[in-house]
């Protein structure tokens, strides 16, 4: 019997949820496919129809989570009233609220990816292109609105790619964050992204594209990841680039 797309849907989120509560339980390698498809009262064939294997099972929950997050973040009101950095961060905010019931799951898939690399081959980091484009979105409008220097569609599109790695990058620093409430992380938001909005104010991000996204990508995902000193390198880039961009001004 066809079921209809709204039904298809409904059995998509019951068979991830299902197989998050399991691999949280028992581990990614310990849970089966026909461990998730009966807890999830679907056919031991069923569940193939919707996710080819466990790992790209994983990979969908990135997506719906983050297809989630945007569509919370999409429907808050009164934006068009919030500068970019408030924006920016209620963007932010918005994706680790929605992984935050999951946390020891997204850590579990978080070293399945890092042991298992190839499964990105071919298909990038999981909701990375929808990311990257609402991240588009808010360039285009904050040069509309002239709170960035302005900058063709060739060098919004590579700034969108590094904001999708850096949010990327802040997930990984926040899993590792045993502050309380999370507040080294949210120290981190506030500084990485004022600093942004700065360099984008001032042309400084600009420059720094030009001369070599690869190596500011990099060393930003180094920097995210590792964690140490970053708080402290922010507070002193901040102060520097407020001076720069008072004088611009």
């Amino acid at each position: 019997m066809r079921i209809s797309k709204t039904q298809q849907a409904s059995n998509k989120r019951l068979i991830l949820q299902t197989a998050v509560d399991l691999m949280t339980q028992q581990g990614f390698d310990a849970t089966t496919m026909k461990q998730i498809a009966r807890a999830a009262g679907v056919g031991d064939a069923t569940i193939y129809k919707y996710f080819p294997s466990k790992e790209r099972l994983v990979l969908a929950y990135f997506e719906q989570a983050f297809e989630d997050a945007l569509a919370q973040w999409r429907a808050t009101p009164g934006q068009a009233e919030w500068s970019l950095q408030e924006r920016l961060q209620l963007l932010m905010d918005s994706l680790l609220e929605r992984l935050l019931p999951d946390r020891e799951f997204v850590a579990l898939a978080r070293e399945l990816v890092e042991r298992a690399p190839l499964l990105m081959l071919g298909g990038g980091l999981p909701g990375r292109e929808l990311l990257q484009q609402a991240l588009l979105e808010l360039l285009d409008d904050a040069q509309a609105r002239s709170e960035i220097v302005p900058c063709g569609p060739l060098l919004r599109t590579g700034l969108s790619a590094l904001m999708a790695d850096y949010s990327y990058g802040v997930i990984s620093y926040w899993l590792k964050d045993d502050s309380e409430d999370f507040g080294n992380t949210t120290q981190l938001l506030e500084l990485s992204l004022s600093l942004l909005v700065l360099s984008l104010a001032s042309g400084v991000i600009g420059k720094l594209m030009e001369l070599g996204g690869f190596v500011l990508r990099s060393q930003l995902m180094r920097l995210l990841q590792d964690g140490g000193g970053l708080l402290d390198l922010l507070k002193m880039t901040k102060g520097g680039l407020s001076g720069l961009g008072g004088r611009a001004r």
